[in-house]
């Protein structure tokens, strides 16, 4: 049985903090404890870039500094995940006036996209693989354009610091790693890699082989774009060469797209609010539209509370019942209403309210599993406002896990959360000036209509499409830092991370533990994805006796890297899954709050 005083001493927003005491029967809310001044955490998926976020604070930079400069080494280290071809999303937390922001970098669709961007001559939506290999999945690259919003605001280092790591690393050569070479050899039998012949040079041998685990390889075409961005920023990619090989490569066959010199110079990066909510005694902060990662998260963690009040930990199958159910909830209601809301109106703020997910948990029966597909709810009926359920067709887009996380805490505890992509993997396979482009727009729902009604993620001018991004920020109950987390995994990025919040809050995890627990994928109707292997002896059995079909899987794509703040000090937490790493060190002399 989990400790309820170490739950509620990590407190949240305060007025949460004293109700969930006031159910719990806790005496007191405790302070939450501070750290050891001067540690500071980079948790990426390669060490390499880890390692390049480090040198960055070692140099006095602050954590945007380093997430950009880890950013740009996994740009080059991890190809098939994210990069300077991409988009992304980021939350900062600021520790000196405890606020966080969030920044909107998610691609665009052309001026000339319309919703029929996917639908073949006939009339009915392209085979998913075509579409994505085609010129029209490829939206605007935006990734860049927000990390230099982010470094105008809250930078520290001159902006053309952060790329020297990854230039080096450009030039100089990286050893090519398993996970990387196993990529490129699906990239050569499932896709076009071979096709282009800059990349069949640069991954391939003469016979069009992956070239061998350890091989040094180099892309001096990458460096010279990044050496571009220092000097120019974001105006590389939209004026000149490389805006012009990025155009050439999406209007190349077979299956060109639209996308023009114009779409690339008109796109705008944003600065949002974030979307929080209460769950247990925290805080919990993620991206809002055109990201589903707020909503979902929230949804799943809100019933989840309200299924299990008093969690017992991962060998309870009544504690992974209910994550399953809250998962489907979430998912539905996900699915249906989540879309780009300067296009269509998103009912956020109803899809979080306490209230309407205490309601949406009524159905969750620790029991039995859902019988048949879960249709989503109308928070109008608890929370007011318009009914939106009627509005949109059904929608079940799913998204491919070629995206990459990371986390970062400075040694003044500043943080940054930044979870970026391409999409697929390597994206849509195009390439140019050493990068490749995503496929971004694949994540619209490729059928505009369902059911004889719209779909609220249909394609449409210069629209962003939905997203499952989860960068994740949580709040003790005096507004301090609590944990940093957030994954790749296509649309399963929100069970991924829901359930890691889960391992640590509830169960009572360090955050390294909870990113290793099992994972279980309840997103859609059908069998759950699980790891078996990971699971308590018996709780397959005990989870199929009560009716969910558990699907056997060994190869999640998630990348959980998050920073927890004890008061041992800052535990960074990196998934085994993939070849990550969490990099801890004491910053001497360590920055003050102020040097953001």
């Amino acid at each position: 049985m989990i400790d309820k005083r170490s739950l509620f001493a990590r407190s949240g927003a305060a007025l949460f903090a004293l109700a969930a005491c006031a159910l719990a029967g806790c005496a007191s809310l405790q302070t939450a404890p501070k750290p050891p001044a001067g540690q500071a955490v980079v948790s990426s998926a390669d060490a390499r870039a880890s390692e390049a976020g480090m040198e960055i604070l070692r140099a006095g930079g602050n954590a945007t500094d380093a997430a950009i400069a880890t950013m740009m080494v996994l740009g080059l280290v991890e190809p098939q995940s994210a990069g300077v071809g991409g988009g992304g999303f980021a939350l900062t937390y600021a520790a000196d006036n405890r606020a966080i922001s969030a920044y909107d970098g998610r691609e665009w669709a052309p001026a000339a996209a319309g919703p029929g961007l996917f639908l073949g001559e006939d009339g009915r939506p392209m085979a998913f693989r075509e579409a994505v290999l085609s010129g029209r999945s490829v939206g605007t690259p935006s990734l860049i354009a927000m990390l230099y919003m982010l470094h105008q605001d809250q930078g520290r280092l001159p902006w053309a610091s952060l790329f020297e790591p990854a230039i080096r690393l450009a030039e100089n050569g990286f050893e090519l790693t398993p996970r990387l070479h196993e990529w490129i050899e699906f990239g050569a039998q499932r896709g076009r890699l071979l096709e282009t012949p800059a990349v069949r040079a640069y991954f391939f041998d003469d016979a069009g082989t992956p070239k061998p685990i350890g091989t040094i390889l180099r892309n001096p075409a990458y460096a010279a774009s990044l050496r571009a961005i220092a000097i120019q920023g974001p105006r590389a990619l939209t004026h000149g060469q490389i805006a012009q090989d990025i155009i050439a490569a999406v209007q190349a066959g077979p299956n060109p797209g639209s996308l023009t010199l114009e779409d690339l110079q008109a796109y705008r990066p944003r600065r949002l609010d974030p979307v929080c909510g209460p769950y247990r005694s925290f805080r919990v902060c993620s991206m809002g539209p055109p990201s589903s990662g707020a909503v979902a998260v929230l949804s799943i963690l809100g019933q989840y509370e309200a299924a299990r009040p008093m969690p017992n930990g991962p060998n309870d199958a009544d504690d992974w019942s209910a994550f399953l159910w809250a998962s489907r909830l979430a998912y539905a209601d996900r699915d249906h209403y989540v879309a780009d809301d300067q296009f269509v109106p998103v009912p956020t703020e109803a899809l979080v309210a306490p209230a309407y997910l205490r309601d949406r948990a009524r159905q969750i029966d620790l029991t039995r599993a859902p019988a048949g597909i879960i249709q989503p709810g109308d928070p109008s009926l608890i929370v007011g406002g318009p009914s939106y359920l009627d509005r949109w067709g059904r929608d079940r887009t799913n998204e491919v896990p070629g995206t990459t996380h990371l986390s970062v805490v400075d040694s003044a505890g500043n943080a940054v959360a930044l979870t970026a992509t391409v999409e697929s993997i390597f994206g849509s396979q195009r390439f140019a000036a050493g990068f490749f482009l995503n496929n971004q727009l694949t994540d619209f729902s490729l059928d505009p209509l369902k059911n004889g009604l719209p779909v609220a993620n249909a394609p449409g001018p210069r629209k962003r499409p939905r997203s499952s991004m989860s960068p994740t920020v949580i709040l003790n109950s005096d507004g301090s830092l609590h944990m940093v987390i957030g994954s790749p995994g296509g649309s399963a990025i929100i069970s991924y991370v829901a359930r890691t919040i889960i391992g640590v809050i509830d169960w009572d995890l360090p955050i390294q533990a909870a990113i290793d627990q099992p994972i279980m994928v309840a997103s859609r109707p059908g069998a759950v994805r699980a790891e078996v292997q990971l699971l308590p002896p018996g709780m397959v059995d005990q989870l199929q006796s009560r009716g969910w079909t558990i699907q056997p899987t060994t190869m999640e794509a998630s990348g959980l890297h998050g920073v927890l703040v004890t008061p041992e000090g800052l535990e960074g937490g990196a998934d085994p899954r993939r070849e990550g790493r969490a990099i801890r060190e004491t910053i001497t002399p360590a920055l003050t709050p102020s040097a953001r």
